[in-house]
């Protein structure tokens, strides 16, 4: 006849099945999870219409093509076009988008799309730079200085009396920006922006600045014209007379005068511009559809340096489509461990 087993013992294999058990739980999800969840759905993109913007485009859709998703040829949208059309549903998402510039746009829309993530969090500056030279010479420091008329002798190109100033490129929302500063600073008759292909003029201005000419723009970053013309170096920003918030928040007004910005002509600077987020637009049913791209989406960010490099590259002819794939398949060798991880937490997202 068999022996009852004592209560220690019984214990001992009660615990030792329990923790069978917890080790079985732990494992299941390591061995069982699908490498590419997104098997079998096709996802429509958009782009912007800027070049600069396509670098981190492709990297987004190499991911989620390994996540097992169909990735459409993406459609290149304008700001304007884009969010009514990611809010119709006829794209997915689009990786353009500039915050607080694009509120009013995402506000507008709010019940149909979202920001997802951060490709940049709060690095994409804008604003007007001079070149370092005449800066100092005329000593300008404000757009108030172009007011004086030896400045704006100096920066007047066509004879009209007016300083030219390379603007943004038709269509963006901050050349209407840009012309309320003009009105607002009282500047309509000293300065006029110039708004045109914004590649061509800056060759144009860098041509200039080489030769020794002086040259007044605004710009961006990530941009390449960064990498080309380096504030500090080459050029310096300079302030705006007060800063006017281009939105209703008055949280705005603080993110338009920074500290330590790299090159400023003074520290602090009214930039004129908000310091802006640079994220991820995408339609509400598709985030909700998708759980796995939506997640990979929330992780993807890239360095402000490297996208200043890539930038260049294209600038320097490096830039057809076959170009930034191989610029974005380099990209990901360089970051493998970090990528591999999104990879892997987008897989484990309950679809």
């Amino acid at each position: 006849m068999r022996q009852p087993l004592a209560p220690q013992d019984e214990m001992t294999m009660l615990r030792n099945f329990l923790l069978s058990l917890l080790i079985v739980s732990i494992s299941i999800p390591a061995f069982a999870h699908n490498k590419q969840p997104g098997k079998g759905i096709i996802i429509r993109p958009a782009r912007a219409t800027w070049p600069t913007g396509y670098f981190h485009a492709t990297i987004i859709e190499k991911g989620l093509r390994e996540l097992g998703y169909t990735v459409e040829k993406p459609k290149e949208l304008p700001v304007t076009q884009f969010f009514n059309t990611v809010a119709q549903g006829d794209v997915d998402y689009w990786p353009n988008s500039w915050f607080p510039l694009h509120d009013n746009y995402l506000e507008k829309q709010n019940d149909s799309i979202s920001a997802v993530g951060y490709v940049l969090k709060k690095q994409g500056l804008q604003g007007y730079l001079v070149d370092k030279k005449h800066a100092a010479a005329l000593k300008i420091k404000s757009l108030d200085d172009f007011k004086r008329p030896e400045v704006r002798k100096a920066f007047d190109k066509d004879g009209d009396g007016k300083a030219d100033l390379t603007g943004a490129p038709p269509g963006w929302a901050a050349v209407n920006v840009i012309n309320m500063h003009i009105d607002k600073y009282g500047l309509k008759d000293h300065v006029k922006q110039i708004n045109e292909s914004y590649e061509v003029a800056m060759a144009a201005n860098l041509a200039a600045y080489k030769t020794g000419d002086p040259i007044f723009y605004y710009t961006w970053t990530p941009s390449w014209i960064i990498y080309k013309l380096v504030p500090g170096k080459d050029v310096i920003w300079i302030n705006v007379p007060f800063n006017i918030p281009i939105t209703d928040s008055k949280k705005e007004l603080k993110l338009m005068r920074l500290h330590e910005v790299e090159g400023a002509a003074t520290d602090p600077i009214n930039m004129g511009f908000s310091v802006a987020d640079i994220r991820v637009i995408a339609n509400k049913k598709f985030l909700e559809s998708n759980p796995p791209a939506k997640k990979f989406l929330e992780l993807f960010t890239i360095d402000l340096c490297d996208l200043n490099e890539e930038y260049t590259k294209i600038m320097e002819g490096e830039n057809s489509q076959q170009d930034i794939n191989l610029h974005a398949e380099e990209w990901i060798k360089d970051n493998q461990d970090t990528w591999n991880s999104w990879l892997e937490q987008a897989r484990h997202t309950v679809n």
